[in-house]
């Protein structure tokens, strides 16, 4: 068994002969191309994008359509070998590392890169898992479409993925998570047979949405190869500010203040603390300060197909100032440079925190109202564990999403390492205290199972077990992940 871990033999040498028959029996089914054994070419598999988790295989498979992911599938049930699916790998949750709980290969999807076929007038499309994002965004582009999912890995990350972690992004507001964009999925089950739900429906009520099962589940219930997405009308006009603010309190007294003059038009709502833009522009090349330091900021954006745009955000802001919520700190993005300059002190917050090295993730969600008192408190009781502590914070108000990340003062990486899991047990039951979620879009994998088991009652366990007892009754489907 190969990996970053004890007991490799000649590389990725099989350690008994069942293991060599079956890789022998997988190369004669996909291929030398579609076996990945030697030590350079599964390197970048095993490792995740946080380079934090590190697995362990004795392969890594690249079928090139559904029928060779479904006879991999089996040849792979049939040996009691696990399958971990894996899309473009840039999850940070360790969903798509193979643990060391059973035997396992993974199974990538990147071969698997065809647009099967595009709908403008029914507003579908449909394409392999592993089509990255950013090409399904041309797609639909060139068809005069949108597919709303945004995302800063969008160049790199599958469809795939996406739906396997009910992926949300920057437009929720106004789109919703990816589920809400799922019409049909084609499904290699854990025994090697094929879910033919492919569907480009809108309506559909002959009894379970099995689809539903699928999206979320990381691939503990099944290998998505296909999807069918819900495209909407494009949106070429964008009108983009970012605003200064006294609090996050603010930011949420702004929203209904935004829907109200931007209506359904309002596509995003985004707001960064102090601490996160500081770090952008201290560490990615041309960032800049826009005005003067405030403790937030706020990131609107109001999208459309006329001049109207514009006029709706400057009546959303005007109507801020006389109510006091905003002040002075407020600039309009006047071309598509600036635009693009705004939205780069935002996605350039994950890229960022790379700079101090170690980082604490959270990816929590919240009811709105209660998204102020969190931080307050939240941060306070952060600060009383380890004084100085960095709390990088942003996020999508609209949906009550915040990335609530922790990064250490200058040279105290090793204090905020020793307290980590303290520091993470102090989000979440601040997080549980407001009723809310400790994994809002990044998903769970191994990085917050167990934590699953102490946010969700006895009842919400015991059913998802039955779900993947029932589907995947040798626990073969991404071992390890999502079920506590």
């Amino acid at each position: 068994m190969f990996g970053f871990g004890p007991a490799e033999v000649g590389g990725m040498a099989a350690r008994d002969d069942e293991d060599g028959m079956l890789l022998a029996d997988l190369r004669a089914t996909l291929g030398d191309i579609g076996v990945l054994t030697d030590r350079a070419d599964v390197a970048a598999y095993l490792t995740d994008w946080t380079g934090t988790r590190h697995g362990v295989a004795l392969a890594v498979l690249r079928p090139a359509s559904t029928g060779e992911v479904a006879e991999a599938v089996r040849l792979c049930a049939a040996a009691g070998v696990a399958v971990t699916p894996q899309g473009g790998n840039t999850g940070l949750v360790g969903g798509g590392i193979a643990g060391p709980e059973r035997r396992s290969v993974v199974l990538s999807l990147s071969r698997m890169r065809q647009v099967r076929s595009i709908d403008p007038v029914g507003d579908t499309i449909v394409v392999d898992a592993g089509v990255v994002l950013a090409d399904i965004h041309d797609a639909a582009d060139r068809a005069g479409r949108l597919f709303p999912v945004s995302l800063g890995s969008e160049g790199s990350c599958t469809v795939g993925g996406l739906v396997s972690t009910n992926a949300g992004g920057t437009a929720v507001l106004r789109y919703g998570m990816t589920r809400d964009l799922v019409l049909g999925l084609e499904v290699v089950l854990p025994d090697g047979r094929v879910w033919d739900g492919l569907r480009t429906l809108r309506k559909d009520n002959t009894g379970y949405d099995l689809k539903q099962l699928f999206i979320g589940a990381e691939g503990t219930l099944g290998v998505v190869t296909g999807v069918a997405l819900r495209l909407v009308p494009a949106t070429p006009r964008r009108a983009t500010a970012l605003v200064g603010l006294a609090g996050i309190g603010e930011a949420v007294a702004l929203l209904p203040v935004l829907r109200e003059h931007a209506g359904d038009q309002l596509t995003a709502f985004e707001v960064i603390n102090a601490e996160a833009l500081d770090l952008v522009v201290s560490n990615v090349p041309g960032a800049r300060h826009p005005f003067g330091p405030r403790p937030w900021y706020a990131l609107v954006e109001v999208a459309g197909t006329t001049d109207e745009v514009e006029v709706r955000l400057e009546e959303a802001l005007s109507a801020a100032l006389d109510v006091g919520l905003l002040d002075d700190d407020i600039v309009v993005a006047g071309t598509g440079a600036q635009r693009a300059a705004l939205w780069a002190l935002r996605e350039g917050i994950s890229e960022a925190q790379q700079a101090p090295g170690l980082s604490i993730k959270h990816d929590v969600t919240l009811p709105a109202t209660a998204l102020s008192d969190f931080v307050e408190l939240t941060g306070r009781r952060l600060g009383e564990r380890l004084p100085g502590v960095r709390l990088i914070t942003y996020g999508h108000v609209g949906d009550g999403n915040l990335h609530y990340n922790l990064s250490p003062a200058r040279g105290e990486g090793e204090a905020l390492r020793a307290c980590a899991a303290e520091l993470t047990e102090i989000v979440y039951d601040e997080v549980r205290r407001r009723s809310g979620s400790i994994s809002a879009e990044h998903g769970v994998g191994t990085a917050k199972r167990d934590a699953v088991a102490v946010s969700k009652s006895a009842e919400e366990i015991g059913l998802m077990r039955a779900v993947k007892d029932a589907i995947d009754p040798a626990g073969l489907m991404n071992p390890g992940k999502v079920v506590p």
